[in-house]
């Protein structure tokens, strides 16, 4: 494929090698555990936990039982293994069923007894799990505000683990004596595997304190009921030296790094440079989005930091802080916002997108950018910059043109960008 003839065909590649280097099938090959002498019990969540499932079915030698929960229509068959489905980004009560399910699922396990736990990105939302003296309610309610709040997810995720039944590593507690296995797909960027998810079979250090400073710092807006939780006693979550932790393995087995490394091999393999800027950016979608501009304009008329033709990859999570109620995703606020910072110039076209295929709250993966991108949606009869100002950069992809469905993946590696200066 040649990239100055169809630009967005060549970045489309670049997302479908990057999705492909983390589908489930190889990656939890290489990390099955060793047979146990009791049973091998199998519990997940996440938007491509069905699919690490079914992986892991196919490649077991030996009985095999459990549960899962994914997102809804995100569903694969599994013979041995249950698949439920729950809401997400908001959690619902089909969540909330589902992690008693898992919870269910993991009693009365013996030290002889093996729990495989397949996490990725989406299982906390849908695991909701308010601990006692909390609601759904209440736990929805956490979870807006931290959507709103333009957090980084790893604060998003301390803060959730102190209010849950579930998350910091508290599945795993409830397994022992089993010894558990952790096999992850990392969407956090710094891949800690007790971030992702929220961490339901992995604990950390995280405590009460960090999650109050966070509340504060972010000024959430959160039920009377969540605040006298987060001061009360029964907060903390299981730290890492724990002895119900003491046999437990952990193995983060694909992530935005690996991903990043399959797209470079093949625009290199097309004939074009490519340029990894880092797997874990974070911070506000329209910011990053600024900066990563300012690089593209720099190559485009100067040829520094590097010559073109070229292309920068870069991975990891930003966030939006809402200001408005529009339709969209931080992959599409980031495209809005790159689009106005090279509204006319020429030779620069970008993809960016979810690698689950979910992008907030539409059905698109993310979308596309180029120099024409505002001018399209300017004469579509609307205003670039309102429409990113209300946090509706959906609606102003969609009037330009831009916009990339590719539906459920299988995985989820987190945001991938793609800028290509011809």
């Amino acid at each position: 494929m040649k990239a100055h003839q169809d630009p967005r065909a060549f970045l489309r590649s670049l997302l479908d090698a990057a999705v492909a280097a983390a589908l489930p099938d190889s990656s939890v090959a290489a990390f099955l555990p060793e047979r146990p002498k009791g049973r091998t019990i199998v519990v997940g969540a996440g938007k491509g936990a069905a699919q690490l499932a079914q992986a892991f079915e196919a490649h077991w030698q030996g009985p095999l039982e459990g549960v899962v929960v994914t997102r809804y229509g995100y569903a694969a068959p599994c013979e041995r293994i249950e698949v439920l489905e729950a809401a997400h980004p908001e959690p619902d009560e089909a969540g909330l069923l589902a992690a008693r399910r898992l919870l269910d699922t993991v009693e009365g396990l013996s030290e002889d007894d093996l729990v495989v736990a397949l996490v990725c990105g989406g299982g906390s939302a849908l695991l909701p799990c308010p601990p006692e003296g909390l609601s759904l309610a209440d736990e929805l309610a956490v979870n807006r505000a931290l959507l709103a709040s333009g957090a980084p997810i790893t604060d998003m995720n301390i803060v959730r683990k102190h209010v849950s039944g579930i998350k910091g590593g508290r599945l795993a507690a409830a397994a022992y004596p089993a010894r558990v296995v952790s096999l992850i797909v990392s969407d956090i960027p710094g891949d800690d595997p007790a971030m992702v998810a929220s961490g339901p079979t992995v604990p950390d250090a995280a405590t009460p304190e960090m999650a109050r400073a966070i509340v504060a710092e972010y000024g959430l807006d959160l039920p009377q009921a969540v605040h006298d939780h987060l001061a009360g006693p029964d907060c903390a979550a299981p730290q890492p030296g724990d002895e119900a932790f003491a046999r437990n393995e952990v193995h983060v087995i694909a992530s935005a790094a690996v991903s990043l490394e399959a797209a470079q091999a093949a625009a290199e393999d097309a004939g074009i440079p490519a340029m990894i800027l880092s797997d874990a950016i974070e911070g506000e979608s329209r910011d990053v989005a600024r900066v990563h501009a300012a690089i593209a304009r720099e190559i485009a008329t100067r040829d520094r930091p590097f010559t073109k033709p070229v292309v920068l990859l870069s991975g990891g999570e930003t966030t939006v802080t809402m200001r408005g109620k529009g339709k969209g995703g931080r992959n599409s606020e980031f495209l809005l916002s790159l689009a106005l910072a090279l509204d006319g110039i020429e030779g620069i076209h970008a993809l960016a997108a979810d690698t689950d295929g979910i992008d907030g709250s539409e059905d698109n993966a993310g979308g596309f950018a180029d120099g024409g991108t505002a001018g399209r949606i300017r004469n579509a009869g609307a205003d670039p910059r309102a429409l990113l100002a209300r946090n509706d950069a959906w609606t102003a992809l969609d009037h330009a043109g831009d916009i990339l469905v590719t539906g459920p993946t299988g995985t989820n590696v987190n945001d991938f960008r793609a800028i290509l200066i011809l």
